[in-house]
């Protein structure tokens, strides 16, 4: 029965991750994620300029206001790109929003819940290191120790990086409880971590292709561009100045790494059109990624919906 449950969740799932690649399409999400990480850019750009300033305060509050917008913006795409993974209407932007402000406090409270478990467990294996430096027992239990730490530790990172980051998030947006998030996080790591993994191994391969198509995309547009703009048409603009843009570069980088700088309106608009498309270029595979790994989370329940069936 596992077997063929196994085989039945890797076909079905495989179809739900490459179908991610249609979230780009899903024209209420792109806007809200691009929106998202504008403005949180802005206000991390907010709080470099008032830390050079001197003036921490200001700095500590854009960096926790760019930190807060960003994680609702997630939250909100994540929403909208659930209703499309699930195959139903996507709902409206603004309920998007305000339905993200209710399951935020949910996210940050598995993720507490998690952490906690993972900080009691290094509490112990710290106080049994400590216990290293008695006599006697000290040569015997650190030998019993270091393997068991090293499983233990890269067992709590594995399902960090492959169960609770990529599985929590769509877990609450489809509608699920705290508690129940937590039971299935559970049940995933005791009983179908390998699929799992194989399951993500596939999200990161579809979003890794989605990264270099984009990457491919931006880097020859702009080099086409840099000679269109500086050799052929005689603008008085860096060709660095445009591909530092592309990449999110501001003057002030420019200027510190040593880098020619034309700070006039032309350089300027260089700069702002060359950070409005490296803010695109991050949002198509943020935008996969999510939506892959809503697919993933709908594969696994109903493989496990299936198997309590059964």
């Amino acid at each position: 029965m596992m077997a063929a449950m196994a085989h039945k969740l890797s076909l079905h799932a495989l179809n739900r991750v490459l179908a991610s690649l249609d979230a780009p399409r899903n024209g209420q999400a792109l806007y809200a994620l691009l929106s998202a990480f504008c403005l949180a850019g802005l206000m991390l750009a907010s709080a470099e300029s008032a830390l050079a300033k001197g003036d921490s305060t200001w700095g500590v509050i854009w960096v926790a206001a760019g930190l807060v917008l960003a994680f609702l913006g997630v939250n909100t795409t994540g929403l909208l790109l659930m209703d499309q993974a699930r195959g139903r209407p996507v709902r409206d932007l603004v309920d998007a929003f305000y339905d993200s402000l209710r399951v935020a406090p949910r996210v940050l409270l598995c993720v507490a819940a998690v952490l906690s478990a993972g900080l009691l467990v290094l509490g112990v294996l710290l106080g049994l290191l400590w216990a290293v430096k008695l006599p006697w027992i000290g040569a015997p239990l650190f030998a019993v120790l270091v393997p068991i730490g090293v499983i233990l530790l890269g067992v709590i990172a594995f399902g960090i990086a492959l169960l609770v980051g990529p599985l929590t998030g769509p877990s609450l947006w489809a509608g699920q409880t705290v508690k129940s998030t937590l039971r299935l996080l559970w049940q995933q790591w005791r009983y179908g971590p390998l699929e799992a993994a194989g399951l993500m191994a596939a999200v990161f391969l579809v979003t890794g292709l989605v990264s270099a198509a984009v990457s491919f995309v931006v880097l020859s547009g702009g080099r086409v561009m840099a000679f269109l703009m500086v050799w052929a048409v005689g603008i008085d603009v860096p060709a660095q100045q445009l591909m530092a843009g592309l990449f999110g570069y501001g003057l002030r980088s420019l200027g510190a790494a040593g880098a020619p700088v034309a700070a006039t309106p032309l350089g300027m608009a260089a700069l702002v059109g060359g950070g409005v498309v490296f803010a695109v270029a991050l949002v198509l595979p943020t935008l996969v990624y999510l939506r892959a790994c809503c697919a993933v989370f709908l594969a696994l329940q109903d493989a496990v919906s299936e198997d309590a069936a059964l």
